[in-house]
């Protein structure tokens, strides 16, 4: 059974996220107990501006209340999951409104300063993966390709990750001056040791050492990723719902009482102060770097 996304593109024109106006940015689809949540943004390896933002809420909300759903698959369409916020694309969307959904705070666009960068991340970025995560039904992320920076907030929202044996994974932001992306779930996700060692370089990691690592769940031949994770789904249904909602918040307080929410409170003022010192000493708030000289940059470690 496919079931069109609830977020429909602009009629006329460009769609907002720069697609052609007859694509979803992001796509839904329910198979039996499944619903499978596709980033649509292939052209731009997935890269996240706002308006995917609020069409993956849009799509876990709808996820969430459907009695038939009893597990979500997030995926990307396209050679990657997700290269992470959208620092360059046609569809880069920062200076426009949407109705606020994951923190009572007002609209960033027209505010000086870092006022509009911290009200714009806190309802984007950070307050959406939060919430994202406390879906009552397990999330799987299938990465392939790219898993970067903002990506890495995608798939660490998520339950289990599953991850083709090409998939790599990187929070470069360092060379931003930044002190990691706004999710920032990297000592739980990790451990610290290895987490200040991905920050530092900022290095691809490949899918068997983030195995290795347990920062994933498993890893598979890339012809062999969706039929990987709709087995793992299948099985997955055939749990009881509400023994699967109660042990999948169980786990998350666990980590909560480990420090993971008031870490995330913690960094996410050092990463807008990254921003505003960024601004006021250089070109703007990511120091002059967009997305090309990122990717370039990685591409010659």
């Amino acid at each position: 059974m496919t079931e069109p996304s609830p977020t429909d593109p602009a009629a006329d024109g460009p769609a907002p996220d720069g697609s052609a106006p007859d694509e979803e940015v992001v796509r839904y689809e329910r198979r039996g107990p499944v619903a499978v949540v596709t980033m649509n943004r292939p052209q731009y390896r997935n890269a996240q501006n706002s308006a995917m933002t609020y069409a993956l809420d849009d799509a876990f909300y709808r996820a969430a209340a459907d009695d038939e759903v009893k597990v979500v698959v997030l995926a990307g369409a396209g050679k990657h999951f997700s290269a992470g916020h959208d620092i360059g694309t046609p569809g880069r969307d920062v200076d426009r409104s949407f109705d606020r959904r994951a923190g009572l705070w007002w609209d960033h666009v027209g505010r000086p300063g870092g006022e509009g960068r911290f009200a714009r991340e806190q309802e984007v970025y950070l307050g959406m993966c939060r919430r994202w995560r406390e879906l009552p039904k397990p999330v799987i992320a299938q990465v392939q390709g790219a898993c970067v920076a903002g990506g890495l907030m995608l798939a660490w929202a998520c339950d289990l990750i599953v991850a083709s044996d090409d998939a790599f994974f990187a929070d470069p932001v360092v060379r931003m001056g930044i002190p990691g992306v706004e999710y920032f779930a990297h000592p739980w996700v990790m451990g610290p040791r290895f987490a200040k060692e991905f920050l530092f370089l900022g290095e691809r990691v490949p899918a068997d050492r983030a195995l290795a690592l347990g920062m994933v769940n498993r890893v598979v031949p890339r012809d062999r990723l969706e039929e990987e994770v709709a087995s793992v789904a299948g099985r997955i249904a055939q749990m009881p719902r509400m023994g699967l909602s109660l042990t999948k918040k169980a786990v998350n307080q666990a980590e909560d009482l480990m420090g993971l929410q008031a870490g995330m409170d913690s960094v996410f003022g050092l990463h807008h102060f990254a921003h505003a010192h960024n601004a006021e000493v250089g070109a703007d708030s990511l120091a002059g770097h967009d997305a090309r000289s990122m990717r370039d940059a990685q591409r010659r470690d």
